[in-house]
């Protein structure tokens, strides 16, 4: 941490308070201002803490202007391409990359917890049938609490992590029996013998009657887009983990908020928002009119999937994603699909058009993820809860890492209040 500081002055008392500068492994320095109140009786004033560190982390780095994201320190694309997704858990949780005992312990522990409680399964019936599946997963994980009671003090190390592992390892169980009560399909049940993604896939599409037959391309498409959603700093969700968190609730019902927190259009839903506008678009020769009235300063038209509020350059994860996605769709003959043809014409335009380069709006994740999701038969409703499976081990390793805090104390944001000034009650026969 750097010795510099920065001093305040309230230039109607004349009052001076010295913050130090704080200055991390990556990324801009910080400035403390932990005695701004104490000291001159003021606050910051930041709407959606857009230039405040609500917390010291070690697990992800996002530079935005540069397009870099890390994971304990390791570059997004080196683990994208040469890591499985839980292999970059293990990452996550614990700071290093696992040996191959750490990680065969590791994924026989993910095993131990796949299967729900009997009990559990029956919590869906309870669903309207046309319910959306993230309103599921937000119920069934706030009531995993009913179930595992036997790892609840969050006091306990050993308890923190079992109940990590148990969210780590149920979500694509949970998901995957949302998928199917929807779809009036029998529940199936996890096998210990796949892979994490293998076994997501199988208990989604499977069904009693007939083996189901794995794609290699496929699944490893999946997998990309598990461990590029894997953890993204303090964005909405994962603050509302930590929020959470630092009153001492339980992971269960913390994570059941970060999914909560997900589901807003404005966080989790912007992939589901892509294939959306693609089907408004509905042939490649309605694009330059799309464009054209998307470039209109007049018109409120949105571009989805293009352009990022954190990259200001491109998004390192688009560049990984895109590789995979054009292998998928050309294995799975998906090129002859009118929507495929629709995105892969907006692609060209964005990565050759002035305009588009210029104002830096590439394609993102979410047009590249949005894209797999579809061609791997998963419905529209379904891309969060995908995201929610991936996002879990982030919401968990930050939690853990937060419980970890020697001073950890509930979180308490302040206020610029501009309300009534006070005022005495008046009777209701004198108004």
């Amino acid at each position: 941490m750097s010795q510099e500081t920065v001093t305040m002055t309230d230039n109607r008392t004349g009052k001076t308070i010295v913050c130090p500068i704080l200055t991390g492994t990556h990324g801009p320095p910080v400035v403390d201002c932990h005695g701004l109140y104490s000291e001159l009786g003021m606050f910051t004033f930041d709407p959606a803490y857009v230039t405040t560190a609500s917390c010291e982390s070690t697990i992800t780095f996002v530079d935005g202007e540069n397009g870099i994201l890390l994971y304990r320190g390791y570059p997004i694309d080196q683990l994208a391409e040469k890591s499985s997704y839980l292999e970059v858990c293990y990452l996550l949780l614990y700071g290093e990359l696992p040996t191959t005992e750490q990680m065969d312990h590791f994924t026989a522990n993910i095993h131990q917890h796949t299967l729900l409680n009997e009990g559990l399964q029956r919590f869906y019936n309870g669903f309207r049938h046309s319910a959306h599946p993230m309103s599921m997963l937000v119920g069934v994980v706030g009531a995993l609490s009913s179930y595992y009671y036997d790892a609840m003090d969050i006091q306990n190390p050993e308890h923190r992590n079992r109940s990590a592992l148990r969210l780590i390892a149920k979500l694509p169980t949970i998901a995957a029996n949302s998928y199917n009560y929807l779809m009036g399909h029998p529940y199936v049940y996890p096998r210990n013998d796949l892979g994490y993604v293998e076994n997501l896939m199988q208990m989604m599409f499977a069904v009693p009657t007939q083996p189901y037959e794995f794609n290699e391309t496929a699944i490893k498409a999946l997998e990309v887009v598990l461990i590029l959603h894997a953890d993204h700093e303090q964005n909405a969700s994962t603050s509302t983990i930590r929020l959470a968190g630092s009153s001492q609730a339980h992971p269960f019902s913390c994570v059941a908020g970060g999914i909560a927190t997900l589901w807003g259009p404005a966080h989790g839903g912007a992939n589901e928002a892509v294939i959306r506008m693609l089907q408004q678009i509905e042939h490649p020769k309605n694009i330059p009119d799309y464009i054209a009235r998307f470039k209109d300063k007049k018109s409120n038209l949105r571009l989805m999937g293009f352009g990022h509020r954190v990259y200001k350059n491109y998004d390192p994860r688009a560049k990984i994603i895109r590789e995979i996605c054009h292998q998928l769709l050309k294995e799975l003959d998906a090129q002859q699909q009118p929507l495929f043809e629709i995105a892969m014409e907006l692609e060209r335009i964005a990565l050759s058009d002035e305009y588009f380069i210029e104002r830096k709006l590439y394609p993102n994740v979410d047009f590249y993820s949005g894209i797999i999701l579809r061609t791997l038969g998963i419905p529209l409703n379904m891309f969060t809860v995908i995201f929610a499976v991936a996002r879990t081990v982030g919401w968990v390793s930050q939690w853990m890492e937060m419980m970890n805090e020697p001073q950890l104390r509930i979180a308490r944001p302040r206020q610029l209040y501009t309300g009534a000034a006070e005022r005495d009650y008046v009777p209701m026969a004198e108004r």
